[in-house]
């Protein structure tokens, strides 16, 4: 690991590609009982990424302007070297600490967009690795808590599951798995109507109910507030 991130906080300043002034800021708490390396990804320029270590107990912060857009995630079962190469067994986003290349499923993401209104949720549409809880602060409008505290490898399906050392690290969508139309909302499905709730997603969704399970379950999984900060939290206590 990289000696510069084995402080007690890990600051993150950026400045997103709006040029407005009001910055939204985030904190990322590692909750789990495993060093994780979050990824942060700017929707639509790739070249604005990050990525780091952030060790159990640890808090990272990272400031972004209204109006950017973009997804968190945590990587697990990382190696890197002096140089910041290396792999992971969950999560990766190519051979690179710094994500400037979406992750590789299965992973839980936390995507955000940001503006006078926020939008955001947590998505298990590419699978699950580990819980992912949002919680805005001193926000205005529904800013309920977005995400999922429950952990999805303990009951995975056997067709979805993702193992080493035969322990469950990750559980694959039935899209990520299995590739149909049907399972990935695409071709004959590529609507809500036909795009239907199925017994992998309905699984997910009996254990976090405030995720979205498949590609179309926005209904009450995509939040929308306005708070001057957000905390996203890895591995959240029930």
């Amino acid at each position: 690991m990289n000696s510069c991130f084995c402080c007690c906080f890990v600051m993150l300043l950026w400045a997103g590609q709006n040029t407005s002034t009001e910055a939204k800021s985030f904190t990322l708490v590692n909750n789990c009982n495993e060093t994780i390396w979050p990824g942060i990804l700017t929707r639509g320029n790739n070249s604005n990424g990050y990525g780091f270590a952030l060790q159990q107990g640890q808090t990272a912060f990272y400031n972004a302007t209204a109006g950017w857009s973009g997804r968190m995630w945590a990587r697990t079962g990382c190696s890197f070297d002096k140089n910041g190469t290396g792999t992971c067994q969950t999560g990766s986003c190519g051979t690179s600490i710094n994500c400037t290349v979406p992750s590789n499923p299965p992973n839980t993401i936390a995507e955000f967009t940001l503006g006078d209104v926020d939008f955001y949720d947590v998505s298990l549409v590419d699978g699950f690795n580990l819980p992912v809880v949002i919680s805005p602060i001193d926000g205005k409008g529904n800013c309920s808590i977005a995400g999922c505290d429950g952990d999805l490898r303990q009951n995975c399906s056997s067709g979805l599951a993702v193992k080493s050392d035969e322990k469950v690290i990750a559980c694959r969508s039935a899209c990520d798995a299995f590739n149909t139309d049907e399972y990935c909302c695409r071709g004959a499905y590529a609507d809500p109507v036909a795009c239907l709730p199925t017994n992998y997603s309905r699984s997910f969704k009996q254990v976090c109910p405030a995720a979205a399970s498949y590609a179309f379950d926005d209904s009450i999984s995509i939040i929308t507030c306005s708070a001057s900060e957000y905390v996203v939290t890895f591995c959240a206590s029930r």
